[in-house]
């Protein structure tokens, strides 16, 4: 390897290579949230998807700016807890996680949307905002897990 065209000793690049090791470790302890991060995560996501039960547009587009709001503030509690943001869209292990999420929730959104508008089933979306608010927090959490590992040199 070679730095301002000089040769690099293999002492100070495996120096290097410890140091980068060190930092990833960690930046693995502190990009973890706290488990309250994921619950709030849950309860938007359930509460938004909820108000489709309401039949109301109004109600529906002040969930969905309590919704986007309430984003806003996760992350920027996360940038202040951790000092950074990491998107969830990343390339990478992490990517399994997200297509999970992504199905599930088209599966649970279409589900809850045939039973309330289609057979006129009053509450179904409150049934699956709930499915939806626990599965992203679950989701959250595996998410932060493969990350973590990912930054260890696990997988």
């Amino acid at each position: 390897m070679e730095s301002d065209g000089t040769a690099m000793d293999t002492t100070a690049a495996a120096a290097e290579l410890a140091a980068l090791d060190a930092d990833r470790a960690r930046l693995a302890e502190r990009v973890v949230q706290p488990w309250w991060y994921d619950a709030l995560l849950g309860l938007l996501v359930a509460g938004f998807i909820s108000s489709y039960s309401s039949h109301n547009g109004w109600i529906i587009t002040g969930a969905l700016v309590v919704f986007l709001v309430g984003l806003r503030g996760l992350m920027a509690v996360y940038r202040r807890i951790t000092g950074m943001w990491v998107s969830g869209l990343r390339p990478g292990a992490t990517q399994r996680a997200v297509r999970v999420w992504f199905v599930g929730y088209a599966v649970v959104v279409a589900a809850g949307a045939v039973v309330e508008f289609g057979l006129e089933i009053r509450g179904a979306m409150v049934v699956a905002g709930v499915v939806l608010g626990l599965g992203i927090a679950a989701i959250s959490q595996w998410w932060a897990r493969i990350y973590v590992a990912e930054l260890r040199g696990e997988l």
